[in-house]
């Protein structure tokens, strides 16, 4: 239960911080989309996951 607990927490915060990157950025339109892989990848991986994500979308961008 507390694995699930902690799961969970993991998953609104990462969610927030995707949140929070999109609205840093919105002005330089390199917005990430939230849907779940994002978020799954951001809960799992962490920071590293988002510094990915970011470096992928400028690199395709």
């Amino acid at each position: 239960m507390k694995k699930l607990i902690t799961c969970g927490k993991k998953l609104i915060f990462s969610s927030f911080l995707l949140y929070g990157y999109n609205f840093l950025v919105q002005p330089l339109n390199l917005m990430i989309p939230i849907n779940i892989i994002t978020v799954l990848l951001v809960t799992f991986l962490g920071v590293p996951a988002l510094i990915s994500l970011i470096v992928i979308l400028i690199y395709v961008y």
